[in-house]
Parts: C-alpha cells; structure tokens; sequence
C-alpha cells in the first residue's frame, strides 16, 4: 500500500509553479510514476501532496526552435519521443531513449521523470523490513554510508538511461519557478552527493530540455544483466566529429556507476588529440580507470565497474569508426 497523501492533477503550468511557490507540505512531482510509485510502496518516501503533471499540455510538446534546436516537454512519454519525426535527425537520443526498461514502462514513463530519477542504492533500495534489519544509512536519516564506510556523502547510483547522451548533446534544462526561469546545461545539473542529486529547488520544475543541432557521429550502449527490464550495470554516450578515425573534438560520458554521469574528460582528450585509431584507443582505455575514481560495490562488484567502463569506450569509439552497431 501507498503511504497516506493528498494527490492533485495539475493542468497548466503556472498551476504547478504557484503550488510550489505556496506549498507549507511537503510536495512530490509526479509525471509517468513508474518510479516514484514504486519508491513510495517501500516508504523510500512519503510526500504529504503528489502533485501530477501528466495533463500538463504545455509540458507535453516537441517544437523546433529557430536555430534548428529542439525543445521537448518534460512530460512527454518516452513512447512518443522515440518515434517522434524530430528524433530522426539524433538517431544516438533515440537510442537513449528506447534504452529505457521496457515497452510497457515507456508508454507511462517521462522524459523529466527519467532525469529526474532518484539515485539506487542496494542497501536502501530493498523493502522497509530489510532496511530496519540492516539499520538507517545517511539516505534513510543516520549519519553512515553503508556502501562506504568513510563516506560523509550518499554515493548510491545515477541510473538515468537518458542523462548521457543528452550530456553529449550539450542539452540544456529548464528550471521554472515563481522566480523566473533557469537554464542549466545538464552537465552541470547533477551532483556528487547521492541525497541532494541535482541543483533543481524545491519550488522548480523542470519544463523543457533543449537539444541543439549537431552533425557529429554519436552512440549509445548500455549494458545489463538482461535486455528490456532492468537498470544498467552501466551505459556510455559517445559524441565525435570528422568521419573514420578522423576527429578533432570527442565527449565520452558514462552512467550508471556513479551519483552522477561521469565525463571522461582526460580519456577523450587523447582521442581528439590522437584520433580513433587503434593506438590511440589503447591508450584512452588505459586511462579509463584513474577517471573513475572511487568505484563502490553496489549492485556489481568494483572490479566489474572498472572492466566494464574500458569495455564500453572501446565499443562505442569502434562504433563512432562505422564498425558495427553497439
């Protein structure tokens, strides 16, 4: 059973702004529910008021700006988006979102909803009995990370399947409030700590994500332990110019195996420096591992993390090259 709480189905945009701007309870945006629904039958939370967006129409449109960009309402149904014409032009977003559990999930689940999604942990992401035997950690009101003993900050999962290959695209967020709106490019949009995982306030919501056009090659991976259902041991965006081995600028982001999307900022370096080519890969995979930095043992163990992460740079540069589909 869910826990006790008011529901509200908003219908227009300002709505939802001036609720939060009002709102003395506490308040959880609520767009496909695939998750949320799922976290608040294991007490993860227990928001006093769920405030729907789902027949907010604003937030469920895909337009073509000026400049050839493209805007993509928050609530917009991953089902829709992956068939949408002006998905055609980023076949690696597309991927993205297809990545996403399963037909059945995507015909509920959200775009705002999957970047939004809250961070996994093994230890907290059990049932409430589990939990209480185990004991509280920092997500759940004590001050221990069970993951990480010394660990002052929760270091559970970013499992967006979206979040890094719309990072490679330089898409940007809108954060809408009473206050105005914000853009924040989503690079910049997660955190480090596992808790408070992303700069969005309390009184915003997030109303569009803006992709700008590009011309670069870019592939989507994501592994796991079975196809359709299940959230990522990890996943990989890659982005580069040029055509073949041939480039001068490559973004390499991983997800799935940090609080947030990891940027191999170092690694593609090396490759817009030296190119795609084999020597150059050997030595980008082998500096893979030092940008990982503290790699915890939740859900796959560290060593499979730091395996998997070289593997998956190698496929993608090997796709990015035309050889083969990831």
């Amino acid at each position: 059973m869910l826990p006790d709480h008011e529901f509200f189905k908003a219908t227009e945009l300002q709505t939802v702004v001036d609720m939060l701007a009002s709102e003395q309870r506490s308040v959880k945006l609520l767009a496909g529910g695939t998750d949320v629904i799922f976290n608040m039958r294991g007490r993860l939370f227990e928001p006093e008021l769920l405030l729907s967006l789902r027949d907010v129409e604003e937030l469920r449109e895909v337009t073509e700006l000026p400049d050839g960009s493209i805007a993509m309402g928050t609530a917009c149904r991953l089902t829709d988006l992956e068939t949408h014409p002006l998905e055609a032009r980023w076949p690696g977003l597309v991927a993205g979102f297809r990545a996403v559990a399963s037909r059945h999930v995507r015909n509920m689940a959200t775009l705002g909803g999957n970047l939004n999604l809250d961070t996994r942990c093994w230890y907290t992401n059990q049932t409430e009995e589990w939990r209480k035997a185990k004991g509280p950690c920092l997500k759940t009101g004590e001050p221990v990370c069970h993951a990480i003993k010394s660990s002052d900050i929760c270091v559970a999962l970013n499992a967006s399947d979206t979040a890094p290959v719309l990072m490679v695209l330089d898409a940007v967020v809108e954060l809408v409030s009473a206050a105005g709106v914000r853009c924040v490019p989503l690079r910049d949009f997660y955190t480090a700590d596992g808790i408070a995982h992303t700069v969005r306030k309390a009184d915003e919501v997030m109303s569009r994500v803006i992709v700008p056009p590009i011309h670069d090659r870019v592939a989507y991976i994501k592994e796991t332990a079975r196809k359709g259902n299940d959230f990522a041991y990890a996943t990989i965006a890659a982005r580069a110019d040029g055509q073949g081995e041939k480039c001068s600028s490559v973004n390499l982001t991983l997800g799935s195996l940090s609080t947030r999307p990891l940027q191999l900022e170092r690694t593609a370096a090396v490759l817009s420096e030296k190119g795609l080519g084999d020597a150059a890969l050997r030595e980008a995979v082998g500096m893979v591992r030092n940008e990982l930095g503290v790699l915890t043992n939740l859900y796959t163990p560290a060593a499979y993390k730091s395996r998997i992460a070289r593997s998956l740079v190698r496929a993608a540069v090997k796709h990015l090259r035309g050889e083969g589909e990831p």
